[in-house]
């Protein structure tokens, strides 16, 4: 959900904090995707309208979870290996051009250490957690709908700039 928040001036601070508020309008659009509301906002900012008055609200939102594969011991040990060695060679760079002449020593260092401990960590994590989540999955907040809402005072003239977007665009497909 979008809220209209206040901008201040230069180094003057507001009084309290923007809590979340219900958004306010009249309906100027309905969209099946963020993307078409998006396309209709742009359509309106290069018609010159006051665009600070519109908002975009995901109507009906729906955590949807992508299942990305399935999770093991070689996907989990592989993973902590990578992280581990590229974060012990990024130390052990930073080490060796601290103290120039130590030579290979700190990123071998850096590599081995980085390596064991992400590993040890790793494997503890999942031998706790096994049970519980067999999987990797990404997680994304989407809406059945976004309607674009415009303050009543624009409402109107909103409304006739989206209806000739979508003219345009049946004109086009």
């Amino acid at each position: 959900m979008t809220t209209f928040t206040q901008q201040s001036t230069l180094g003057q601070q507001q009084a309290r904090p923007q809590l979340p508020t219900l958004p306010t309008g009249w309906p100027i659009g309905s969209y099946e995707s963020y993307e078409q509301a998006q396309r209709a906002v742009d359509h309106l900012a290069g018609a010159d309208f006051p665009v600070t008055d519109v908002t975009i609200v995901g109507v009906e939102p729906m955590l949807v979870e992508r299942i990305a594969g399935k999770m093991s011991w070689g996907r989990v040990l592989g993973n902590a290996a990578t992280s581990g060695a590229m974060f012990g060679l990024f130390l052990g760079l930073v080490l060796s051009m601290v103290n120039p002449g130590a030579g290979l020593v700190p990123i071998v260092i850096g590599v081995v250490a980085g390596l064991g401990i992400n590993l040890a960590l790793g494997s503890l994590g999942y031998a706790a957690s096994r049970n519980k989540r067999g999987f990797v999955s990404q997680s994304q907040l989407v809406a059945r709908r976004y309607d674009v809402l415009s303050q009543p005072r624009n409402a109107e003239k909103g409304r006739a700039l989206l209806a000739d977007l979508a003219a345009r665009s049946a004109f086009i497909h």
